[in-house]
């Protein structure tokens, strides 16, 4: 009979090896993005006011009922060539009244996404994003929408820290210039 506490040992190394082998089905990773790869990734970028923002309710067969997505309309230019556009940006979460609607814990903050805001925001078009909803997905949820402020320096880009494609802030004009880098290099 092995003694009491090599049993417990044996235990131990036991429920360490079982979570090991599960750890990585059940662990949530958050993707880092620094502005080559969120450019990489996504299909367009806009320095655009927020004109309007709705809520919607999808009661899905397949992927269930009570999906609420938010949708930005977006009015601006593109950090990619400059032109104008008009564009609705869409992330899982939101309200539609203070008793319908589901927190995401990645959507953007509610300060973030105020009518009038100017912000720069970058998106990728889904075919589904859940419950058949289609559209240009706001990337990374609130990885993908930056604030914007006046400065002495001129517009500015606030950024969000490591990992974030717009880490600290930027100019406007210094952004822009390095996504149009990045697109040309990509081509």
């Amino acid at each position: 009979m092995k003694p009491p506490h090599r049993i417990a040992l044996y235990a131990g190394a036991l429920a360490l090896g079982i979570a090991g082998l599960f750890s990585n089905s059940f662990t949530a990773q958050i993707e880092r993005l620094d502005l080559p790869s969120m450019v990489a990734k996504t299909d367009n970028s806009v320095y655009a006011e927020i004109v309007a923002k709705r809520v919607i309710r999808v009661d899905d067969p397949v992927d269930g009922p009570e999906l609420f997505y938010t949708i930005l309309t977006l009015e601006g230019t593109s950090l990619r060539n400059g032109a104008s556009l008009s564009v609705d940006v869409t992330f899982p979460g939101g309200f539609i009244n203070d008793k319908e609607g589901v927190h995401n814990s990645e959507a953007p903050s509610a300060d973030d996404i105020k009518v009038g805001n100017r912000v720069v925001a970058f998106y990728k078009w889904s075919n589904n994003m859940g419950g058949q909803v289609r559209g240009n997905a706001l990337y990374a949820s609130h990885g993908g929408i930056y604030r914007t402020t006046d400065s002495p320096k001129g517009r500015m880009v606030l950024g969000r820290g490591d990992g974030y494609a717009v880490a600290k802030n930027l100019a406007l004009a210094d952004l822009e210039t390095a996504v149009r880098s990045l697109v040309t290099e990509k081509k």
